[in-house]
């Protein structure tokens, strides 16, 4: 053999060995990746997401993966009526679902037949995150917020001390329908400490508090607010507050100032009023029969949806609008989410069986929060006109 050509085996030997060290070095990377402990869960850099993942990506991978599996549906449901899937806050089962127009479950966390996260138990709210990569989740009973990487499906940040409640720093009581704003930062309603918040993720530290931390929660907006249940945002950047001690919904600015109150009609336990159009608002009564209302500042009712008898709604705890005219609400205690035609108040959609928990296909444990997927999401679509608060930490 001629020296030149040893020389090309020598060569060829070293870069087999450099080749396959790399790649097992790389997998073994890979797989710590995936154990890491949540708190140092770390995420793609930007650049990469840009290139290799966006939310609408992610829908259309998972609704690529269902597709031909069996829908899940009630009788009469029109799947036409959504502009795609809806997450739910199925809280009684412990676990969040994304669910397809034609009833097929797309997602769930925690992944089925992993254990749950320590911090996880009975989410009742749930909303993707403005840039759509992430979903926060309310956890009243337990006392704390968690938010969820849709990349990694772990839980990435939370805050409050699981099952404790409490008013001092880093405690909750009974928190419900926490946002992530456009700047990463996070309000939530505190119903039994009778404030609003905004929490700094980067930190874990309140950067303001709206009213008096107090347990004794009566309507005297902005110093004391009567259990507030709910912030939404509204497009014009102000914020819409919903209390239940007294029945009453405010108009708030970010900095706080409130422009205007009112008594939702004939509404005794009102519940995450948010924006239909500009003057034009939605509630939930989360009563027995249940009751969900369009209404004006002036508290003028404008329609209102509360059947009776076997078709009565139970303790409903949020409606909110879609791009079509009709109405998405999770009908908790009925263990349903159904779509209604306000033009006709006939239900279109629905998905979970009527008065049946079950934690099966087609099947919900009082359903307790909705929002619908990217980039129809709540978040999402006020991303551009969402009032941040002006306080800094």
């Amino acid at each position: 053999m001629s020296a030149a050509a040893l020389l090309a085996l020598v060569v060829a030997a070293v870069a087999a060995v450099v080749t396959t060290g790399g790649g097992a070095v790389s997998r073994r990377r890979s797989s710590a990746a995936r154990t890491a402990p949540n708190h140092h869960t770390r995420e793609p850099s930007a650049h990469t997401l840009r290139k290799a993942w966006t939310p609408e990506s992610w829908v259309a991978s998972l609704e690529a993966a269902a597709k031909g599996e069996p829908g899940h549906l009630q009788p009469g449901s029109n799947p036409s009526v959504l502009p795609g899937p809806v997450l739910i806050a199925d809280r009684d089962n412990n676990r969040l679902l994304l669910v397809d127009p034609k009833g097929q479950i797309l997602w769930q966390f925690p992944t089925p037949g992993h254990p749950i996260p320590g911090p996880f138990r009975m989410p009742d709210d749930a909303f993707f995150s403005p840039h759509g990569r992430h979903i926060l989740a309310t956890q009243e009973s337990q006392a704390t917020i968690s938010e969820i990487s849709l990349q990694t499906d772990r839980i990435v940040w939370h805050y409050g001390h699981p099952g404790v409640a409490g008013s001092a720093p880093g405690y909750l009581h009974n928190p419900d329908d926490a946002m992530v704003l456009p700047n990463g930062n996070v309000i939530s309603a505190d119903i039994m400490n009778c404030r609003l918040l905004y929490i700094s993720t980067r930190t874990s530290t309140l950067l303001h508090v709206y009213g008096e931390t107090d347990p004794y929660c009566y309507h005297e907006p902005p110093l004391r607010w009567g259990s507030p249940n709910g912030m939404f945002p509204l497009t014009n950047g102000n914020w819409l507050v919903t209390e239940i001690n007294g029945d009453w919904v405010d108009e708030m600015t970010p900095a706080g100032k409130v422009l205007w109150s009112t008594h939702p009609p004939g509404i005794s336990y009102p519940s995450d009023t948010n924006e239909v159009r500009p003057g034009v608002f939605l509630v939930a009564a989360y009563t027995k029969p249940g009751v969900i209302e369009e209404f004006n500042a002036q508290g003028q009712l404008l329609w209102r949806y509360a059947p009776t008898g076997r078709n009565a709604l139970d303790e409903p705890s949020l409606a909110m609008p879609l791009p079509n005219g009709d109405i998405l609400a999770n009908d908790d205690h009925n263990d349903r989410v159904i779509v209604i035609d306000p033009h006709t108040n006939e239900i279109v959609w629905q998905y979970g069986v009527t008065g049946v928990p079950g934690n099966g296909p087609g099947y919900l444990h009082k359903p307790d929060g909705v929002d619908l997927a990217p980039p129809y999401s709540l978040t999402m679509t006020h991303a551009s006109t969402m009032g941040i608060p002006p306080f800094e930490g």
